[in-house]
């Protein structure tokens, strides 16, 4: 059975890359020679492999790189860290609006 890499990538610059696959190792190959003039981490060589999943269906591989695509650093950095009680923190609304920070009336 096939199946799909969700990866992230640390650049040069300390940028992160996120991309799918369905062959990490030869597209591993093509991120390290800069195969592709127009890709992202062409200028922002060398790179480092810092997380990868593997996923046996695509449209789940999918939705999982958009999703991470949308992410903040830091909460790209708590994935990378395997730190999941700081991504459910970091996903959490922090607005003022927020009804979590409304006072309660009904007392």
């Amino acid at each position: 059975m096939k199946s799909y890499i969700v990866y992230m990538l640390q650049c040069f610059d300390g940028s992160y890359y996120t991309g799918i696959t369905g062959n990490f190792d030869n597209r591993w190959i093509q991120h390290q020679c800069g195969y592709f003039k127009s890709c992202y981490t062409y200028s922002r060589r060398p790179l480092k492999v810092k997380y990868y999943l593997e996923f046996e269906d695509v449209i789940q591989a999918i939705l999982f790189e958009k999703r991470i695509k949308g992410w903040s650093r830091a909460k790209k950095t708590a994935l990378i860290n395997d730190d999941f009680d700081a991504i459910q923190l970091l996903a959490e609304c922090r607005n003022s609006t927020h009804f979590k920070y409304k006072p309660d009336l009904s007392l």
